[in-house]
């Protein structure tokens, strides 16, 4: 039973359903990691080229765009572009609460009420305890089926504890637990129910061959960056076991430490598993990272000669010695960069070609849930169907293909 304040509010949630797809994989499964390399059951490369699509780790506990399209549509659009895998944001909170999902937030996808009474009245105006739909697990694992049903590769991620943007300042969310920090936190949370929260996300896609693991927490730091890499190693481990006990195939992704800009300490301290080659690294690479160092110079200033040492001090040395595969999960650029914009994406550019690491674009979505702002970093328009095809994604795709 999970553990914590927070849970004195959780939802019952109903018997767990499988979510299973009947398309074939491009890929023999199970996938495992071999040496720098995730290859399948015949031994050939799988490489991830990933696209972020969150909203369900927000305040509305949503995917974005169900309000405009319908999510096969969405997942067709994906895999259209290119991209072979999603990497999936969900928060602890969406898991806690597991609120239901007003109609508005998913107008294009009105079958998701198909189950439901909405006859009695104004669905839209009825109170808290009589509004009737799906909940918030509900429309995630819908959107997983998706995606899966498109044959598209999908990694949940543990984004955020509090439901709410992602910004790194907000002391309860800077790691998987917050029990340390007493009553300032809203959503309290332990280890435990950290892994509580992840065999619920995760128990549904047991049978379903696309989703090959779990991102286990975006970002851990600390307060100020001081989060230990032998900390978060340990506790990546007991994680993972708990959700191999489930699916003993899954991948498990490990984010470096300081908002996973650095897994440095995997050379000294590898995650080790009592089943073998299901590690992954992942780490973050943005314009602004680079701090930490003396003199602090952001990428976007780096001359690459910098740049590069520091991807390979951070993640790269992973892939050059063969050690394990890196999934740079999270990366971007705005549409309408500046200098440092350009110079930026043209060093990651550059390591990521070279190195033929696995990766994950920031993001799909044309704008930010809290506040509709615009998403800068978005591939899709306001209609959630056109396509932004700029220099990003022509650079996207050609980084697609394997070299390896």
């Amino acid at each position: 039973m999970p553990s914590g304040e927070a849970l004195v509010h959780q939802i019952p949630l109903k018997d767990v359903k499988n979510v299973t797809t009947r398309t074939k994989p491009f890929f023999a499964p199970p996938l495992r990691a071999a040496g720098r390399q995730i290859i399948d059951a015949n031994g050939q490369r799988v490489k991830l080229a990933s696209i972020n699509w969150y909203g369900a780790s927000d305040i509305f506990f949503v995917p974005g765009g169900l309000d405009f399209r319908h999510r096969d549509e969405i997942a067709a659009t994906i895999k259209k572009m290119g991209f072979n895998s999603v990497r999936f944001p969900y928060s602890d909170q969406m898991v806690i609460e597991n609120p239901i999902i007003p109609p508005e937030y998913l107008s294009a996808n009105l079958d998701l009420l198909d189950d439901y009474d909405l006859g009695h009245g104004d669905g839209l105006k009825r109170g808290a305890d009589e509004l009737e739909g799906p909940r918030a697990l509900d429309v995630f694992n819908a959107c997983v089926k998706s995606m899966t049903d498109a044959g598209l590769i999908v990694i949940p991620n543990n984004h955020i504890t509090n439901a709410h943007w992602c910004d790194g300042m907000n002391l309860c969310d800077s790691s998987w637990k917050n029990d340390q920090y007493g009553p300032i936190c809203k959503i309290k949370q332990t280890t435990e129910t950290w892994i509580d929260h992840w065999k619920t996300i995760m128990r549904p896609f047991g049978l379903n061959p696309f989703v090959i693991g779990a991102d286990l927490r975006n970002e851990p730091r600390g307060v100020w960056g001081t989060m230990s890499w032998n900390s978060w190693a340990t506790a990546s481990e007991e994680a993972s076991e708990a959700l191999l006990a489930i699916q003993p195939n899954w991948l498990m992704f490990v984010e470096g430490v300081s908002s996973a800009n650095d897994c440095s300490g995997a050379g000294s301290r590898p995650v080790e598993l009592s089943i073998p080659d299901r590690v992954v690294y992942s780490s973050h690479v943005y314009s602004w990272s680079g701090w930490g160092h003396i003199p602090s110079v952001p990428y976007g200033k780096r001359p690459y000669p910098s740049f590069k040492e520091d991807m390979i001090s951070n993640w790269a040395f992973l892939l050059r010695d063969n050690i394990a595969p890196v999934w740079v999960g999270e990366f971007g650029a705005p549409h309408r960069g500046n200098d440092q914009d350009h110079h930026y994406w043209d060093s990651l550019m550059q390591i990521l070609r070279d190195t033929d690491a696995d990766w994950g674009y920031w993001a799909l979505n044309p704008r930010k849930p809290e506040g509709y702002d615009n998403e800068t970093y978005g591939l899709l328009r306001d209609d959630w169907e056109t396509v932004v095809d700029d220099w990003r994604l022509k650079d996207l795709q050609a980084l697609m293909k394997p070299l390896r």
